[in-house]
């Protein structure tokens, strides 16, 4: 039976959800969403860490970085801190919202950077679902978040360099992206409930088809991703604040939630 936005809104409240710290200027998840959420980053050498503040040397990085949680995985290019195969797990979860199975959601998320990155990667994770990847190199710095979580503010890259840096986003197989007629804006999805949406701050989309999109970033800005209810709430979305951000100026608690479009179509169909 298909499920609504609903029902999974209510099993999160039968379960006590409670609003959980996201990455900072992403939308934030309920507990349950993030329930047993962790990663495990593991280097090219084959050398895992978990749970810990950990700096690689730039000799360690002379392949891709695989990042597996219960939820979520992808993997990351060091040069440039590029996301490529970006997946929701499909674990089970009250919030869950791919139906139990594995979902590629991004095929890329690739930064088009005035320089590689080349200096160590930073390296920070914890037991409660939270990472963190950040690598300089060139007058750049790139910056990654993500919370292991079946669905809510979950991801987000942040490049910062002197010149906006285009970043542009890949849908995987299947995935599309469509204006939702509820809210007018453009969500992705993949004709089930699983809705998803990219979530810019200081940043201006410069293209779309139905299955990529290309931003551009402004210095201080970043490209969040969010998966779920929050995709979909009636919200104003990010301000355009880029320094010494107040609370104000990110989205907390709760907006309301639309029904679903039935049959979306996508960009260009």
């Amino acid at each position: 039976m298909r499920l609504s936005f609903t029902n999974v809104l209510r099993a999160a409240a039968v379960a006590g959800a409670l609003t959980a710290v996201a990455p900072a200027g992403a939308s934030a998840a309920t507990s349950v969403a993030c329930d047993g959420g962790a990663f495990a980053v593991t280097l090219p050498s084959g050398r895992v860490i978990r749970n810990a503040g950990t700096k690689v040397a730039a000799g360690e990085l002379n392949g891709t970085v695989q990042v597996r949680g219960r939820y979520v995985s992808f993997d990351v290019v060091p040069s440039s801190l590029g996301v490529v195969d970006y997946a929701m797990t499909g674990a089970a979860n009250p919030a869950d919202i791919t139906g139990g199975v594995r979902t590629p959601v991004f095929a890329s998320k690739t930064p088009a950077l005035p320089a590689p990155l080349s200096g160590d990667l930073e390296v920070t994770a914890d037991d409660k679902g939270g990472l963190q990847l950040l690598r300089r190199g060139g007058g750049v710095k790139m910056k990654l978040q993500a919370k292991d979580c079946a669905q809510g503010g979950i991801f987000q890259m942040e490049p910062e360099a002197s010149q906006n840096v285009v970043i542009t986003h890949t849908l995987a197989t299947g995935m599309f992206n469509f204006v939702n007629p509820f809210t007018g804006k453009v969500n992705f999805g993949n004709g089930t409930i699983f809705r998803g949406k990219d979530s810019p701050q200081v940043a201006t989309r410069l293209s779309q088809t139905a299955t990529q999109t290309v931003w551009s970033v402004a210095p201080g800005g970043r490209m969040g991703g969010v998966l779920g209810e929050d995709a979909v709430e009636l919200s104003a979305g990010a301000s355009a604040c880029v320094k010494d951000c107040q609370a104000q100026n990110q989205i907390r608690g709760s907006l309301p939630v639309p029904p679903d479009p039935t049959n979306p179509t996508p960009i260009g169909g």
